[in-house]
């Protein structure tokens, strides 16, 4: 007797149990761990600057972790990044139709090896094929805590660090933000 497996689609999505984090790659369903403290609090701070840039130039819409993003690649049917920066039509309660213009993709603590690289950037690859412009891989780990990919540098991307000013140009034109607001101040110690 032979079976034959049916190809995951955007409603199987929508019935992730408990409001999971998934995407469907290679006809299937992947469900995302959640992620710690310091990269939820580094993805979080990236919304609020979008959102603020959005709010302040009336374009574009920034998009927080969690959100889905529908497109058609032969391997993949769906991404959910970190933070986002979204310029498509409105979709009401459905997910966003097409690839953000600028996703952010937060590393969390198992994100790293040659495995972890090599899913990186198949995911990043994606991405460009369905028309984003630009990817952040964010390592909150790495002194490069930022690098910024881009149609135009998909193998020299550029990389900022604490103290500096990144952005994510041409997708978010003037936006601006700070590599040290993706870290938690850190409170002093008062016990002594």
């Amino acid at each position: 007797m032979m079976t034959t497996k049916t190809e995951a689609t955007i409603e199987d999505l929508y019935r992730v149990p408990d409001d999971g984090k998934a995407e469907i790659i290679n006809g299937e369903v992947v469900l995302m761990s959640p992620t710690g403290n310091d990269p939820s609090y580094a993805s979080g701070a990236v919304f609020v600057g979008l959102w603020q840039h959005a709010e302040a130039t009336g374009s574009g819409q920034a998009v927080p972790d969690n959100a889905g993003f529908r497109v058609n690649l032969p391997n993949r049917k769906s991404f959910s990044p970190d933070a986002a920066f979204y310029t498509g039509p409105d979709t009401g309660m459905r997910f966003f139709e097409g690839a953000p213009i600028f996703a952010v993709e937060v590393r969390s603590e198992d994100d790293s090896g040659p495995s972890a690289e090599k899913q990186i950037a198949a995911k990043r690859a994606d991405y460009f094929a369905a028309g984003t412009v630009v990817v952040w891989d964010v390592d909150l780990r790495r002194p490069d805590v930022i690098r910024s990919y881009g149609t135009d540098n998909l193998d020299h991307p550029k990389a900022f660090r604490r103290g500096e000013i990144a952005d994510a140009e041409p997708a978010v034109p003037g936006w601006t933000f700070p590599v040290d607001k993706l870290f938690k101040p850190r409170k002093a110690d008062s016990s002594g």
